[in-house]
């Protein structure tokens, strides 16, 4: 009968042992994913701060209306109102 005990005996502080390295482990890995998720979390952010200001600026540019659009989008590309004098910085600065 007292061997049955001992044995409980050992086996108590073991199966206390093992259950507390088993939460640690889960603990550590929940810790993991939730520093992964907040990465993850953190991109999406900044995805959506990036096309909310896209969509600012084509709101601005539809507001404006057509013919500010089409001449925006010719002086991109270079061209001028007749008579205007346009400068270009060739320093590279």
């Amino acid at each position: 009968m007292k061997k049955h005990g001992l044995r409980l005996g050992r086996l108590v502080p073991l199966a206390v042992i093992l259950l507390c390295c088993s939460l640690f482990v889960s603990l550590v890995r929940y810790q993991v994913a939730i520093s992964s998720k907040k990465q993850e979390l953190a991109n999406v952010q900044d995805q959506l701060n990036q096309q909310l200001a896209q969509n600012e600026e084509l709101t601005r540019s539809l507001a404006d209306g057509e013919d500010a659009i089409i001449e925006r989008i010719a002086r991109e590309q270079g061209y001028a109102k007749p008579n205007e004098r346009v400068f270009v910085d060739i320093s590279g600065k």
